[in-house]
């Protein structure tokens, strides 16, 4: 994973973020970027034992961290969690919904089952939050919503009909909820990753990385600050005027 060296700086000194499926991978790394940045970070997951063991991580980097397990699906969890951040922090100004699965299966194997998991924790867990969040925001005239999407909510990855759906699905929810929330200064953005150096892409075989990377016009896999810096840049100041938008880090996969 990333080893946490920011590339671009950002004051988030007196700011509150929370960033769902934050215990590992992208939302780990995200929480950290953050923190780094100077924000106090609130990371929400479902794994307590996960969540305990990050927050102590960003605890030695001296990142002011607290944990709160929940499941995104939950709307009462979800907004037993924004209280109790706002308990704990005072406030929030920063969402990053990051909190999600895959159950990936083709077509007219997909169970339903794996169809509704999917879709409720990628695109309903994206929902309740901004809709909870979004409520402290609008009083303090103030926030920065980013929810982490895809490429394959672009153009499709088969085998994904259920994480392809959630991921244009948040694209167009955050489309939608930009033009509600923009006269109170909330800008709402959403990222599109392509393909990035993770633990699971690593256990790739090096045939099927080779195939992935020669689709990408820049013939190389992203690193996850690539994404982080793209978060960095969308909660800054320096994105004021930008919302309603999906920015898509995947060396021109898409292009």
């Amino acid at each position: 994973m990333a080893d946490n060296v920011l590339d671009l700086k950002v004051n988030l000194e007196n700011k509150v973020a929370i960033v769902t499926g934050a215990s590992r991978g992208l939302g780990k790394e995200f929480a950290t970027y953050l923190g780094l940045c100077g924000a106090r970070v609130a990371l929400v997951d479902i794994s307590k034992e996960s969540l305990d063991k990050t927050v102590e991580e960003l605890k030695q980097k001296g990142i002011d961290a607290k944990g709160f397990v929940a499941d995104v699906s939950n709307n009462e969890q979800v907004e037993k969690t924004v209280a109790d951040c706002c308990a704990q922090f005072g406030t929030v100004h920063i969402l990053v919904n990051n909190a999600g699965i895959i159950r990936d299966s083709f077509l007219l194997r997909m169970k339903e089952e794996d169809w509704d998991r999917v879709i409720s924790i990628n695109l309903k867990g994206t929902f309740l939050f901004s809709k909870a969040v979004s409520k402290v925001m609008l009083k303090n005239r103030w926030g920065r919503i980013v929810s982490i999407a895809s490429v394959s909510g672009l153009i499709g990855n088969p085998g994904q009909a259920n994480y392809s759906a959630s991921k244009a699905g948040i694209m167009g929810f955050t489309r939608t909820i930009a033009q509600e929330l923009g006269s109170r200064n909330i800008t709402v953005n959403a990222i599109a990753p392509g393909f990035i150096v993770t633990d699971m892409t690593a256990s790739l075989p090096e045939e099927v990385k080779k195939a992935m990377e020669e689709q990408t016009a820049l013939k190389r896999f992203g690193e996850v600050k690539d994404v982080a810096n793209a978060l960095l840049f969308l909660v800054s100041d320096a994105a004021s005027f930008i919302t309603g938008q999906t920015i898509t880090v995947d060396g021109g996969l898409t292009t």
